[in-house]
């Protein structure tokens, strides 16, 4: 624990393994199972560890908060409530939403595998943390999927004054052949909302296109989020547009809770279950594509787009994800950089669970 008491650098690399370790080591503790604390803490510590700091270790302090206040349940267990050779609707029991997320995957690549296609709604579930965390568990499977997800709203629509859908992610993912999938997971928000708090934590000021106050005016005011102000959309009327079709999916088609029936999973009472939902869609190369052909024309493409011609001091164009595939691999290799504002989270956990933080 000395690391509390010492000075803490602007980041630090952290042994990928070990943050995996305290990660699990916390989730046992408040109940989870080996198998379904090992899925959180490698969806976290994979976030980490690409850079995507807002969706990773950072948020096991509130999800911790929750499992205590039973609000998430511990033993809570994904179960199929209705499905067909290609559907299934899922009932997430308020279990954790990595937990129901992989269930569902797992789900979709069996009857992908026999149909081609599947698609899979997780309802009543836990914050289910980055979308393309799930998008790559299909991809390792040979699956193409589109992942959505919903959240209480947070973020407006073009014209109106408040917020009206949440951050809705959507993520893709699509396997290449001897290399690391495509990868895309965005919110349909102008920016995660976990950024804007990250960035008033670090005393930084934000652009003007991240948030629209009470009246409907761009403002730089983060301290304003989320109770008098809101995210904007992405791209305006298009990201609105995204965040509609991430709202159908997830929760109206398999009948969860829409819009303001989802509670804040780091705000509501922590004994109150958050009721978020999400989809899977996957696709099977294999059955659909045929393998050989498949890989040889998106090889073809990503060459193509590789091999475009640049502006002055771009290497290349790259695909979706090739930024954070690299970071993993130098995570693995050198360590996580870990921001000092989730270092401190981290370290509050370690001392509020009496587990020990050794950075």
């Amino acid at each position: 624990m000395s690391a509390a008491t010492s000075s803490p650098s602007p980041s630090l690399r952290i042994p990928l393994s070990e943050l995996t370790h305290f990660c699990k080591a916390a989730l046992n503790k408040a109940g989870l199972s080996d198998h379904d604390a090992a899925t959180v803490a490698d969806a976290l510590t994979l976030a980490d560890s690409m850079g995507v700091f807002t969706h990773g270790t950072k948020l096991l302090a509130g999800y911790l908060n929750r499992l205590k206040g039973g609000g998430y349940r511990a033993q809570g267990k994904p179960k199929v409530e209705r499905s067909g050779p290609a559907w299934a609707v899922v009932d997430g029991d308020a279990a954790l939403g990595q937990v129901g997320g992989a269930f569902c995957v797992e789900l979709a690549v069996q009857k992908a595998k026999q149909c081609g296609v599947a698609f899979v709604a997780l309802r009543n579930t836990g914050h289910i943390g980055a979308a393309g965390f799930y998008s790559i568990l299909a991809a390792r499977a040979g699956m193409i999927s589109m992942v959505t997800g919903n959240d209480i709203p947070s973020v407006a629509a073009p014209g109106s004054r408040g917020p009206v859908l949440g951050s809705n992610p959507i993520a893709y993912g699509i396997p290449v052949a001897g290399a690391d999938p495509i990868l895309l997971d965005m919110a349909t928000a102008a920016v995660a909302g976990g950024k804007v708090y990250a960035a008033c934590q670090r005393g930084e000021k934000i652009p003007p296109d991240w948030l629209i106050d009470a009246e409907g005016r761009p403002t730089t005011d983060g301290s304003l989020y989320p109770q008098k102000a809101s995210l904007a959309p992405m791209a305006g009327h298009k990201g609105y547009g995204f965040g509609l079709w991430a709202e159908i999916l997830s929760s109206l088609v398999p009948g969860g809770a829409m819009t303001w029936q989802v509670g804040s999973w780091m705000f509501d009472d922590p004994s109150v279950a958050s009721r978020h939902n999400a989809s899977f869609w996957v696709m099977d190369v294999e059955t659909i594509g045929g393998p050989a052909a498949f890989h040889s024309r998106l090889q073809g493409l990503i060459d193509e787009i590789h091999g475009v011609a640049t502006a002055q001091g771009v290497e290349r164009v790259l695909i979706p994800g090739e930024r954070e595939w690299k970071a993993k691999r130098d995570a693995q290799s050198l360590g996580v950089p870990l921001p000092e504002d989730v270092r401190a989270k981290l370290r509050q956990l370690g001392s509020d669970w009496s587990i020990a933080y050794p950075w």
